[in-house]
């Protein structure tokens, strides 16, 4: 498998630092985002994004897959009809900066009933099924024109909440260019990572690695890689029984008050000892 990591454990910075800070913890690879504003946005141009594709071939790095944490303020399954829309676009210039960058996955959530701030809109499960299905099968050909990956992921959205269903509304998008970016830390509070492996199968494009404690239950409980409850060791035997060897992204986020260079080190580090187990 070939370790990636999120330019979200990176702070607010030059690209160009975060990749040869990357590259020099022992990365292979990263994952970008897309934001408002910043170096990838949604008014980016071909040219921007083949500039930044040049900076990782400079330090010799992999851009491999395009993320956002856009759909939490636009959600493609919202009851406003431009909030909707908005989220189909911001999908569409994920799937252009893609292969403009030469990724060919991008990471989205494909809708939900509640986020993670209280008081704010709840969906109907059964209206954010419907919108969401329509959704992806609209967006389904746009992907496949450009030959990249509609990743959905599995986050504390109150949606798709077994693997079962995920696996099914996967399923009935009936397109290669749609599968599931599945996060290893997102479901251990309710369940075991290895399980939702085990049927999602070939369906999986991409993985995040991260850890999690069930004794906490709230977002405290993510901790730093091999501090928490996530069997590597069933994980990675799961993942290899499905065949996958792919990208796995430490998807973590600096501490505040830490020495980053250290930190990253320590987490290129863990994702070496998790990934030696592969051959075990």
């Amino acid at each position: 498998m070939k370790k990636g990591i999120s330019i979200w454990a990176f702070p607010e910075q030059p690209l160009a630092k975060s990749f040869k800070q990357a590259k020099s913890a022992g990365f292979e690879g990263v994952e970008v985002a897309l934001a408002e504003t910043g170096e990838i946005n949604l008014q980016s141009t071909q040219t921007d994004m083949e500039q930044i594709r040049a900076l990782a071939v400079q330090n010799n790095l992999s851009l491999y897959s395009v993320a956002t944490g856009l759909y939490w303020t636009y959600s493609m399954t919202s009851d406003d009809p431009d909030v909707r829309k908005k989220a189909e676009n911001i999908v569409k210039k994920q799937l252009d900066a893609a292969l403009w960058l030469g990724c060919d996955t991008i990471l989205v959530i494909p809708g939900m009933v509640a986020g993670l701030e209280p008081g704010g809109e709840v969906v109907p499960y059964q209206t954010v099924y419907n919108r969401a299905a329509e959704a992806i099968n609209r967006l389904a050909a746009y992907a496949q024109e450009r030959g990249v990956i509609i990743g959905l992921e599995n986050v504390w959205n109150k949606f798709l909440l077994s693997p079962l269903e995920y696996r099914d509304f996967i399923g009935k998008a009936n397109s290669p260019f749609v599968k599931a970016y599945f996060d290893v830390g997102n479901v251990v509070r309710d369940g075991y990572p290895e399980h939702w492996i085990d049927i999602l199968g070939d369906r999986i494009a991409k993985v995040h690695f991260k850890d999690y404690k069930r004794d906490i239950g709230t977002l405290d409980g993510f901790v730093d890689l091999l501090t928490g409850d996530v069997n590597y060791p069933a994980v990675l035997k799961a993942l290899s029984q499905t065949g996958y060897n792919g990208w796995v992204t430490a998807e973590v986020f600096p501490p505040v008050g830490i020495e980053h260079d250290a930190w990253l080190n320590e987490v290129s580090w863990a994702m070496d000892k998790i990934l030696s187990r592969a051959s075990d």
